[in-house]
């Protein structure tokens, strides 16, 4: 069977309430595709970034920021579990030993954060499970991919394949902070361009997700 592994930001799993009825669509979506197997990371997004700048103003230091972030990313996994009524596996996993049990009996595996890493998010933490389960990585986020500025800015164009030397090289002169919200992480950058694992950023379309699995013509970049 083949494995893909999805990252599906917080924003699209909590925008500003709990989005209920996008994630029995994803759900839907995914069943569709009776020969894959799915590792979903579920992110922070909001909710995360929230507690994570009270704390920042606060001057609490990073691994509690971090730590804190952790435990949001699994309350988000333990909605989707949840929200999926028995279509994946019943617990979330906690370390990547886990997350290959579960995968051998479940077509469905979701986790949050893992384990606590240096200027690590769960973009990280999907490239991880990637690289294990030598999987494709699959980004969802609420823009449609890597733009050349800021996608909100007039002119912003989006960026279909970079490579993932080129790409390392952009995100590496972001400076890293808890609950960051850029198109991949840091970390996920390194694993993925030291593992050559061929990832994609998409937005939060369903239809789209579909034509990227079944290898079609998808709105997004491809890093490779």
């Amino acid at each position: 069977m083949k494995i893909v592994v999805i990252s599906l930001g917080g924003s699209l799993i909590v925008p500003n309430k709990i989005n209920d009825s996008y994630i029995e669509k994803f759900k839907q979506t995914l069943l569709k595709f009776k020969e894959y197997k799915f590792v979903i990371v579920a992110g922070g997004g909001l909710t995360a970034r929230t507690y994570i700048d009270a704390l920042e103003r606060q001057k609490i230091n990073k691994r509690i920021q971090a730590l804190i972030g952790i435990r949001i990313t699994r309350l988000n996994a333990w909605t989707l579990i949840n929200l999926f009524k028995g279509n994946c596996a019943r617990n979330i996993a906690k370390s990547l030993k886990e997350v290959k049990s579960l995968l051998n009996k479940n077509r469905i595996v979701i986790a949050g954060g893992l384990r606590y890493m240096d200027e690590n998010t769960s973009d990280g933490t999907a490239a991880s499970i990637a690289n294990l389960l030598k999987a494709n990585l699959i980004n969802m986020t609420n823009v449609n991919g890597l733009y050349n500025k800021e996608p909100k800015l007039r002119g912003a164009k989006l960026i279909r394949k970079i490579s993932l030397e080129r790409f390392d090289k952009i995100v590496k002169k972001i400076k890293y902070h808890p609950g960051q919200h850029f198109v991949l992480d840091q970390h996920a950058s390194d694993i993925i361009s030291k593992n050559n694992i061929k990832t994609y950023i998409i937005g939060p379309s369903l239809n789209n997700l579909e034509r990227l699995i079944k290898n079609k013509r998808f709105l997004g970049t491809t890093i490779s």
